[in-house]
């Protein structure tokens, strides 16, 4: 399946349209984090600040991951000591909206969208990526590299940990993890 794919940074309407319809079905009906609209879309506040890391089948977007280095992150608006958690003046990335239509969740999309954001937007760039990972994937960001720090952000209805990786660790894990996906 990861053959007939195309993974990309968004660039075009159309594309931005199937991504506020793919925020509204993961971030409103799946993960009950936004109210609903009778427009079935959710446009992230953080939009124009954002750059979407996407996987396009044909189409039709059907995964994406936004990345944004414009401060204030929506993570650190969540915690009042963000800054005391990083050494002064180093590079953060933020990472945010991570969505895969259920279909294509088993394989590796995942993976295929962040080796595209690394080598599109990361390498090289950053010192500190941060995000705030949903509870029922702690296990595979921590698999990853990634850290927790601050306590539980988000509501009741949709917790989230904020953790994150340093480059150090970025450049042990995108080695192992990204050797999946060149053999395929």
């Amino acid at each position: 399946m990861l053959n007939k794919l195309v993974f990309k940074i968004a660039d075009c309407k159309e594309e931005f349209e199937q991504i506020y319809r793919l925020n509204y079905d993961t971030f409103v009906k799946e993960i009950p984090q936004h109210a609903g609209n009778p427009s079935n879309q959710l446009i992230d506040k953080f939009h124009s600040k954002n750059t979407y890391c996407i996987a396009k089948d044909q189409k039709e977007v059907v995964g994406m991951i936004s990345a944004c280095d414009d401060r204030p992150f929506s993570v650190e608006q969540k915690i009042d000591n963000f800054d005391d958690f990083f050494p002064k003046n180093r590079k953060i990335l933020e990472l945010r909206l991570l969505s895969i239509k259920k279909k294509y969740r088993k394989g590796l999309v995942f993976k295929a969208l962040i080796k595209t954001l690394y080598e599109r937007v990361i390498k090289g760039r950053y010192e500190f990526i941060v995000i705030s990972g949903t509870l029922r994937e702690v296990k595979l960001y921590q698999h990853i590299g990634f850290v927790p720090f601050g306590g539980l952000v988000g509501s009741k209805e949709a917790p989230y940990q904020p953790m994150f990786i340093e480059e150090k660790m970025i450049n042990v894990f995108t080695g192992k993890f990204f050797d999946e996906i060149n053999s395929n």
